[in-house]
């Protein structure tokens, strides 16, 4: 892979990952006014959990998909899990 195509590839990934970070951004959002709204128009009960967990759920679909099936976070912490067991061995 030459010096244009990896030029490429990483602005195609800094792309996917700015958007999923737009989505999240306004999946807080409007979960917050939503949160609101349900919180001042109690009548009916909790209706708010619906939609958070319906749209929290395409916003784990989104990040697996951007970052990969093991996010760094849980990645990073299982290599030190792995050198911390393996030297106490």
């Amino acid at each position: 892979m030459d010096h244009h195509e990896k030029l490429v590839r990483a602005q195609r990934k800094v792309e996917e990952m700015t958007g999923f970070y737009i989505h999240f951004a306004v999946f807080g959002v409007v979960m917050a006014l939503m949160l609101v709204i349900n919180t001042m128009d109690s009548a009916d009960g909790w209706w708010v959990q619906w939609p958070f967990l319906g749209w929290g759920l395409g916003i784990l679909g989104h990040a697996w998909a951007v970052f990969g099936r093991t996010p760094n976070v849980i990645a990073n912490w299982q290599l030190r899990k792995i050198r911390q067991i393996k030297e106490r061995m």
